[in-house]
């Protein structure tokens, strides 16, 4: 399977998905939205993967969607067709028959970080930032991230660091629970590599059957978020706030909501 956007290795027991748009930072328009889709429903059939690495090329993990691309006249992006991407995007990754590793260095933000937080295992650089910072745009998070913050931490602080938008440190996100190690600087994707060896020696098959149990039991919760965030977020994409923040976010400035 060929693709532009993103890169699909796979050695032996093992695969790395890499999110290959460094000139944007990796941020998620329509073809890689595509592409990680159709990527993560192959993957669903894989019977000799049993653990997956997600990365991202360049300086950061994911900057999240394409800004840009929302302000696009000449293609400007659908919102309706990112959001059945992002459902399928999620349904299959959330299903992997594999063990999912996401390695994050630079910055993992916005639907970056709902991608990270559905990992099984998440691994940070030190030096990395993170955030579900929909809410600066006057957005709600997609990619399932209610779900997964949830799932993380619980119902109260994932409203209230949802609302809050905050960037944290690595130290800050594996405090809260966000994350699961934090790799010295530079170092990542080695720990990254230390981690897939120590799956692959153990009983993996176990690992992965206890997945499958634990995640059939919350798919009809995921479905229900999906559905919810698709609804949500194309009625906040016509607000007022959200045309400022996206403007505001491209003119370097401070954003003035007006609750609208």
């Amino acid at each position: 399977m060929e693709f532009s956007t993103i890169t699909l290795e796979k050695l032996e027991r093992r695969a790395t998905l890499t999110l290959n748009r460094p000139q944007a930072m990796n941020a998620m328009d329509g073809d890689m939205m595509r592409e990680l889709a159709e990527c993560f429903e192959a993957l669903q059939q894989e019977k000799d993967i049993q653990v997956l690495v997600i990365r991202g090329e360049g300086k950061v993990f994911s900057a999240g969607g394409d800004i840009k691309a929302m302000l696009d006249e000449n293609k400007p992006l659908n919102i309706d067709e990112a959001m059945v991407y992002l459902t399928r995007i999620v349904r299959a990754y959330y299903q992997l028959p594999m063990i999912v590793i996401a390695a994050v260095h630079g910055a993992s933000a916005g639907l970056g970080f709902s991608l990270t937080l559905g990992a099984d295992i998440v691994v940070a650089c030190e030096n990395s930032k993170l955030a579900m910072n929909f809410i600066g745009i006057g957005l709600i998070p997609d990619g399932g991230g209610h779900f997964f913050m949830k799932e993380r931490v619980g119902t109260v602080k994932a409203k209230q660091m949802i609302w809050e938008g905050k960037v944290l440190t690595a130290k800050e996100a594996l405090d809260a629970g966000l994350i699961d190690y934090i790799a010295p600087d530079g170092t990542v994707f080695a720990m990254a590599d230390q981690l897939v060896g120590k799956m692959l020696a153990s009983p993996i098959s176990s690992m992965i059957t206890t997945k499958k149990i634990l995640h059939a039991q919350n798919l009809s919760q995921l479905e229900n978020v999906l559905a919810l965030e698709a609804e949500g977020q194309s009625a906040m994409r016509k607000t007022t706030d959200h045309i400022e923040g996206i403007h505001a976010f491209v003119e370097k400035r401070t954003p003035v909501f007006v609750g609208k």
